[in-house]
């Protein structure tokens, strides 16, 4: 049984991703269809990044990945086909595969070129279903990617600049928010190896975390490391630095939003 995996910013409200799936499915009836989320932030190519980077290793190994997050759908860019780390992903070519392409190695990059796999007519505004949706399923199907599409090389694709966390000449570390999650948890830029590197393996009680005015003082292990109410930091299940409340928001309570910076300092 082959795996494909959904990622939009399509929500649920509206009939596109379960047509993808039709779509999808009259190509290979017995693919396992898999929601990753439909909430993305509308046309959010950067949380999109982070996401399908965060969550494609826990499928198994030859699964297809299908990311649909296309502010840039009708125009002159281009659809890429890649294979990393041993799986299969489709995606507009606006960067959505930036920080794959930087942590994944080796990796093999194709842009689609042959329409035959398409379905037909192709929309100018639904290239999820019309063009990466029947490729995907194609791929899940044993189509090798040299069928679909022509090498490229991986520095000839978009990328986002300024994805990942940086040292600064100081010493500190400077990240980001990049989404706020549904219970009001700040996910930010900050992966737990740039934390490793710059302040050991262990920096759970040297480190002060800074957003806005607001400053915490280490590293918590879980949410109820701290009283109900309080503010904390801590390494989250994606392997990202969290500002969390323990059964709050932090997002309400610091005021805070996408792009926000967030600094660790020794």
């Amino acid at each position: 049984m082959s795996v494909i995996t959904l990622l939009t910013d399509f929500g649920l409200q509206d009939e596109y991703v379960g047509v993808m799936k039709g779509v999808m499915l009259s190509i290979n009836p017995t693919a396992a269809l898999v929601d990753i989320t439909h909430q993305i932030d509308n046309q959010d190519v950067v949380q999109a990044a982070f996401v399908i980077q965060g969550t494609y290793r826990f499928f198994p190994d030859g699964s297809v990945h299908l990311v649909v997050v296309d502010p840039g759908v009708g125009t002159e860019r281009s659809v890429l086909a890649m294979e990393a780390g041993g799986h299969f992903f489709i995606a507009p070519d606006n960067g959505v595969l930036s920080l794959l392409i930087e942590k994944v190695q080796p990796v093999t990059l194709f842009r689609l070129t042959e329409e035959g796999f398409y379905r037909r007519p192709v929309s100018a505004t639904f290239h999820g279903r019309d063009i990466m949706a029947p490729v995907a399923a194609h791929v899940s199907k044993g189509v090798a990617l040299g069928e679909i599409g022509l090498p490229v090389d991986p520095a000839e694709v978009v990328h986002l600049e300024r994805l990942a966390a940086r040292m600064t000449p100081d010493g500190r570390v400077e990240g980001r928010v990049i989404a706020v999650d549904g219970f009001g948890n700040l996910i930010t830029s900050i992966d737990s190896a740039t934390l490793a590197q710059a302040f050991g393996q262990e920096p759970a009680h040297g480190v002060q975390i800074k957003i806005g005015q607001q400053s915490i003082s280490g590293l918590s292990s879980t949410y109820a490391n701290v009283d109900a109410g309080n503010l904390l930091a801590l390494i989250g299940s994606r392997g990202y630095l969290e500002i969390a409340v323990n059964r709050g928001s932090a997002a309400r309570r610091l005021k805070a939003k996408k792009g926000d910076v967030v600094l660790l300092i020794p």
